[in-house]
């Protein structure tokens, strides 16, 4: 008997009468869900990929297996293998393999006798509509603003919480914990709500912001990022320019920025003082609002988080993009001078612990995120020295909110950076041989996941770890193109998706038999027939051998570990959504979505290594010898230049020659040339051809400075113009500063100082000058009176004349 009845602001007596207690009968909830024993994906299977199920059967010689179209047409058949019994599941399985058969439609089934599946779909288009319901949870949990019905849909509307608005005593002015005597309060309105209550986390909302921003940081560097861009989601920023998964990840952003103390430190959660009842919508809870302690592992995720959306919006916004960085090195900082504040694992009434006292993983993220950001000798030195360095985080078990090492690994892999090739290497090999132990140990299962506890069990949010690892599959597939990884994948995206042993898509809206009570205060119509189920995209927790809520222990006891599951509201040790397991899946089914396009999975062949000609002061044209890709064919090319350990890209063109201009006289240059298919994926670089340009290229400048300061800084602006007869395409700016000076921010260019000497380069709308036009930009720096004006401007390398 439990009885959900949350803090209550006076005492309180609860009576109970006529109590009787009297066997077989069901117990609460219903009776278990039907499982089948033929097991599928109850969503789709992607034409070209592989195509596996499993049958439950004690049967030792292979049974004979047909495919049946919507009609119930027969359309294909075979023989089942045999398998034995399955550990995982305790069922003994066959595997059936239906992968030549590859006629999109929806509707099939598989039957074994007289044992049918769920229907399902050939098709890649489920998957590429999971890629914005995955996204839209997060929509969903948002905390201080009304969820609308133009969003959302009449059933999930609801008042904005948590916004000081009774019966909420809100977030605007939330003070510490009584025991804590911070001497403040702090405005932490906004952000995710983490679960299925009203807590919001920095250290699990750490890795939840992180992957939403990944999906679209990796996107951008090596995928479709046009898949992720503007008005591809419901939510009221859906028409502001920027793309809408950006939108929502910066809802989360500002909310961890909040969570910074006055020292630097980051409050490790805000929570209600008692935990609210089942079921309580945000606008309902009347319970007092707490800061817990700060701690460590949520200031190194802060900074990390924020240090990541700095490089993001650098061209977007970049004032937010100064403010977040500012905060990350004040967290970096804080965190180093203490670094090791645990956060109490006894603080968790109206609110999870999240403890975690191991913190080297989580420095090492951060120092890879503040590192690939600045570039900076100091975050250099903490990610080189640390002992997780070279992908030494990146284990079988895989990671999450308190095992972060990883994310670091992916950054350092994908964003360029000036380490060494062959360390960037060495942490692209790490990935590839986990993603091997993965593979090796599937091909044992009979319901393949990528999932590997030392002691065989599943643990609370082993679907998460599912999807993460999944990840780790997906991140060697796109550093070899090798496709048994890419298979891999979509096996995992099968498991969660229905081919399990309890018959359930783990995916809410998603499949024949989806769950629908996950454990969440207001997608409870279980308890509540007036208020919805989850949503579609949502994904349930999963199976867990601990057992550790009423429910789980009273129905499953002794259950094998991949069976240890009840789509039950109150079964929150299983059934519990949260925001970093749907960041996991939300990034591996975009990553599917894009890869389930085309069944081409080669990449094409390397161009030839380009050849330069017509070199000027300024330009220079590139030929080199055309790619090829028998599936999907060469789509375009792209022309890099490389500087040091980054690569650039300068221009994509269609052909198989290129004129590269905005160079500096004099200057030596290297490009390569990179060709893309139509299945979007992209060849290796070609070798590299060095060019010099000639210096018979005179820039004709001047330049205007003015200057306001005050005690600590100066505003600095720059008129530039072209006093030519010749447009530029485009243009650098540079000068050297006599002193100190730091640039602090800067607008209408992107400015770079490396010691005393600046550079400003162009925006988009900014680059071209025409002969005898004019650009403004400007700056803000650290200086003291009275001063000092830079020196040595140029353009292009070029002196300017001072006007």
């Amino acid at each position: 008997m439990t009885f959900q009845v949350g803090g209550l602001a006076a005492n309180n007596t609860i009576c109970v009468d006529n109590v009787s207690l009297v066997g077989g009968v069901i117990p609460p909830g219903g009776p278990a869900a039907p499982t089948k024993k033929v097991q599928v994906d109850q969503v789709a299977y992607v034409p070209g990929l592989p195509k596996h199920a499993t049958l439950v059967s004690d049967a030792t010689t292979a049974q004979t297996w047909t495919l049946k179209n919507s009609a119930g047409t027969t359309v294909a058949t075979g023989r089942t293998t045999p398998k034995g019994v399955d550990a995982l599941s305790g069922d003994p399985v066959h595997l059936i393999d239906f992968s030549a058969y590859d006629t999109a439609g929806t509707g099939y089934t598989l039957t074994v006798g007289s044992d049918s599946s769920f229907p399902f779909a050939i098709s890649a288009d489920p998957l590429k509509k999971l890629r914005y319901d995955s996204l839209a949870f997060f929509h969903h949990q948002r905390s201080g603003i009304e969820i609308g019905a133009q969003d959302v849909g009449a059933a999930y509307t609801r008042p904005a919480g948590h916004l000081n608005v009774a019966p909420n005593q809100g977030d605007a002015n939330v003070p510490c914990r009584s025991d804590l005597n911070c001497g403040y309060t702090l405005d932490v309105r906004g952000g995710w709500y983490d679960a299925g209550d009203h807590g919001k986390y920095v250290v699990n909302g750490g890795i939840s912001a992180w992957q939403v921003l990944n999906t679209y940081e990796r996107a951008k560097l090596i995928g479709d990022a046009a898949a992720l861009g503007d008005g591809k989601l419901a939510i009221p920023e859906k028409a502001n320019g920027v793309p809408d998964v950006l939108d929502e990840a910066r809802w989360e952003v500002e909310f961890l920025l909040k969570m910074q103390a006055p020292d630097g430190m980051v409050h490790h959660k805000i929570h209600d003082a008692n935990w609210t009842a089942l079921p309580t919508l945000p606008h309902q809870d009347a319970q007092a609002r707490r800061l817990s302690a700060t701690s460590t592992a949520a200031s190194l995720n802060m900074a990390a988080v924020a240090a990541q959306a700095s490089r993001i919006w650098k061209t977007i916004d970049p004032a937010f993009s100064t403010k977040t960085l500012a905060a990350a090195k004040k967290a970096y900082a804080a965190a180093k001078a203490n670094p090791n504040k645990i956060a109490d694992p006894n603080d968790s009434t109206g609110g999870g612990a999240y403890s975690d006292s191991t913190l080297t993983d989580e420095f090492y993220w951060a120092a890879a995120e503040m590192f690939a950001t600045t570039g900076e000798a100091s975050y250099r030195a903490d990610v080189t020295g640390s002992t997780l360095y070279k992908g030494q985080s990146i284990s079988d078990r895989g990671y999450d909110w308190g095992s972060t090492g990883t994310l670091g690994d992916i950054t350092l892999a994908l964003v360029p950076n000036g380490l060494p090739s062959a360390d960037v290497a060495a942490i692209k090999t790490a990935f590839v041989a986990t993603a091997d132990k993965h593979l090796n140990q599937m091909a044992t299962l009979g319901y393949p996941a990528p999932y590997r506890e030392v002691d065989g069990s599943y643990v609370w949010g082993s679907n998460g770890l599912v999807a993460n690892n999944a990840s780790v599959l997906a991140l060697a597939y796109d550093f070899t193109g090798a496709a048994k990884y890419r298979e891999g994948v979509f096996e995992a995206m099968h498991y969660l998706l229905g081919r399990n042993p309890v018959s359930y898509s783990y995916v809410s809206g998603y499949g024949g038999q989806p769950v629908r009570n996950v454990h969440h205060r207001h997608w409870a119509n279980q308890l509540d027939p007036t208020l919805p189920i989850a949503p579609p995209g949502v994904l349930s927790g999963g199976p867990n051998s601990g057992l550790q809520d009423p429910v789980a222990e009273r129905r499953l006891q002794g259950c094998k570990p991949q069976k240890c599951f009840v789509d039950h509201i109150e079964a929150y040790s299983l059934n519990e959504v949260a925001v970093n397991w749907n960041s996991a899946l939300a990034w591996i089914a975009n990553w599917a979505a894009e890869k389930s396009g085309s069944a081409d999975a080669t990449v094409p062949t390397t161009p030839g290594t380009p050849v330069a000609s017509g070199v000027t002061g300024t330009g220079v044209t590139l030929t080199w010898t055309a790619a090829s890709d028998p599936e999907s064919g060469v789509k375009n090319y792209d022309v890099i230049s490389i500087e040091g350990d980054t690569q650039r890209v300068v221009a994509t063109v269609t052909g198989t020659s290129a004129t590269v201009t905005g160079l500096r006289p004099n200057t030596a240059y290297r490009f390569a040339v990179r060709a893309r298919n139509g299945a979007d994926l992209k060849s290796a670089l070609s070798g590299a051809v060095s060019v010099t340009t000639t210096s018979d290229a005179q820039t004709s400048c001047k330049i205007t400075y003015q200057a306001s300061g005050w005690a600590t800084g100066v505003s600095g602006y720059v008129t530039i113009t072209n006093t030519g007869g010749v447009d530029w395409s485009t243009w650098t700016l540079g000068f050297t500063w006599p002193g100190n000076q730091k640039i602090t921010q800067g607008w209408s260019a992107t400015w770079i100082q490396n010691g005393s000497a600046v550079t400003a380069t162009p925006l988009s709308w900014n680059s071209r000058v025409p002969a005898g036009g004019s650009v403004q930009i400007g700056f803000n720096a650290s200086s003291s009176p009275p001063h000092p004006e830079p020196a040595g401007f140029t353009i292009n390398g070029q002196a300017c004349t001072r006007g």
